[in-house]
């Protein structure tokens, strides 16, 4: 076991206080090169080459934060994060991975790690967790966060994508799953709503319990109260037996109502009713029946502003809204692009054994120039349909829809468009400025005016004097010759 006192940059009331750390990884460079970038914090480290060695020295040993990788010989970071949890449930722990997928993410947080971070290290992130995590510790404000034994099976989960805005979207999954929290998820059509929530759900205490789905904007309204909550025989005109509704067949697991801004007022406060106080009746009846179901919501809509025309409950929005996962639309991460793009080529080869297996270059160019409106299933749809039309294993550019291939030559016709609108406009004013100034004899007006303007204009294009000129029409070295 090694250990160092980093020299500390702190006043001496700071010196007073010298928290510890244990950096945990195969790998002993690691240590050498945080030793270095410990130095300017007031932290005491040390080092352990494996989960083993870990456990074995907290066992003994307290310190303030861990600071461990995911991949190790013998017990890797998340068992050895579990046995942590055990020893001692407030204790800070930090992970750290090459490997960002979204299992490892939530994993990672709902055995409750106060965080990871991704290798290669973005040095400004990690000095930011190191001092949120010591003031945490100094606090002594990390909650517990051991996480009961669940037997659930994984293998379902889909979500595909590393990016910085879906790593966040993972770790809030990892917080909230464990909870019974209702949760709000927010995102544009086909950004992957239900997969998040089938993802709390998996994750969750109730994963061993039903799941249910219901697309409140697929429903007529005038079936949905009956679909949610059931109804008694001669209820209504149909209603020719006893029919059990979602909220009781779900008692105990999770509901996911998508689409919640679709759905009318006269339900949102029978599932206001659900929320506040657990019951509902069946139609055509009065007795109350009691149910234990979490619900997950979602929608595309700004429910917000549904409130403030009163489109949508205030007091169901606030009791929904208790914690909001808000899910970046594809255009927002298109970096992912790559992995969705091999996870569909991999999922319906299923299906089209003789398809296309991979996308060439120049057509994934096209794909993460587009900017999705129609999301991950728009994507989805594009690669099925290439694979369909693509007459060999690599699906070409001219597979892709022509939106798609013409995207960049549209924006930058749009952006051209725009410039030579603005160059029109502004040479007009200049002229009918100039006229008004000569008639008036004032050229020194003028000069002083066309220097200020393409100042301006040479600022917006970022320096770039051809552009500003080509703008413009001039340049401030023909101005002197005004006369």
């Amino acid at each position: 076991m090694k250990e160092k006192v980093s020299s500390l940059r702190s006043t001496p009331a700071e010196d007073s206080f010298v928290q510890s750390i244990l950096i945990v990884d195969d790998e002993e460079d690691v240590f050498y090169s945080f030793q270095r970038f410990l130095e300017e914090f007031p932290l005491k480290a040390y080092n352990a080459k494996s989960g083993e060695e870990a456990l074995k020295f907290l066992r003994s040993n307290a310190v303030d934060i861990v600071l461990m990788d995911i991949r190790m010989g013998g017990k890797n970071g998340l068992e050895t994060l579990k046995e942590i949890r055990k020893l001692s449930p407030q204790q800070i722990v930090i992970i750290m991975t090459a490997y960002g997928t979204c299992q490892t993410a939530i994993e990672a947080m709902k055995l409750g790690a106060y965080d990871y971070i991704l290798k290669p290290f973005n040095i400004l992130e990690l000095k930011s967790i190191l001092t949120k995590a010591m003031e945490a510790s100094k606090l002594t404000k990390e909650a517990s966060k051991e996480s009961p034994h669940s037997s659930f099976d994984r293998h379902g989960l889909q979500i595909i994508g590393n990016s910085p805005a879906m790593q966040k979207v993972y770790k809030l999954i990892g917080q909230v799953a464990p909870t019974n929290a209702t949760v709000l998820i927010v995102g544009e059509s086909g950004s992957g709503k239900e997969l998040v929530a089938r993802a709390i759900y998996q994750y969750s205490l109730r994963s061993n319990r039903p799941f249910i789905a219901i697309n409140c904007a697929a429903i007529p309204e005038n079936l949905l109260e009956s679909e949610l909550f059931g109804h008694e025989r001669g209820s209504f005109t149909g209603a020719m037996a006893q029919r059990i509704g979602k909220f009781e067949q779900g008692d105990g697991g999770t509901v996911f109502l998508d689409e919640i801004g679709e759905m009318p007022i006269t339900t949102q406060a029978k599932i206001l009713r659900v929320l506040q106080e657990g019951e509902f009746c069946r139609l055509g009846s009065n007795e109350p029946i009691k149910t234990d179901v979490r619900i997950i919501a979602a929608t595309n809509k700004d429910l917000a502003a549904a409130v403030a025309k009163r489109e949508f409950r205030a007091d169901l929005y606030y009791r929904l809204n208790v914690v909001k996962l808000t899910l970046p639309p594809l255009r927002e991460r298109v970096e992912d692009i790559p992995a969705l793009v091999e996870h569909f080529l991999a999922k319906h080869r299923r299906y089209l054994p003789n398809a296309a297996s991979r996308v060439s270059q120049d057509a994934l160019k096209h794909l993460m120039a587009y900017h999705w409106p129609g999301n991950i299933r728009e994507l989805e749809n594009v690669i099925q349909r290439a694979m369909v039309l693509a007459t060999s294993a690599t699906i070409q550019s001219c597979h892709l829809p022509e939106e798609i291939r013409l995207y960049e030559k549209k924006k930058d016709s749009k952006k051209t468009s725009s410039v030579e609108h603005f160059s029109k406009e502004l040479n007009a004013l200049i002229e009918e400025t100039v006229a008004a100034e000569r008639k008036e004899n004032r050229v020194e007006n003028l000069k002083t005016l066309f220097y200020s303007i393409y100042n301006h204009v040479l600022e917006e294009c970022g320096g770039d004097e051809a552009k500003a000129k080509e703008i413009l029409g001039f340049h401030p070295s023909s101005v002197d010759a005004i006369k």
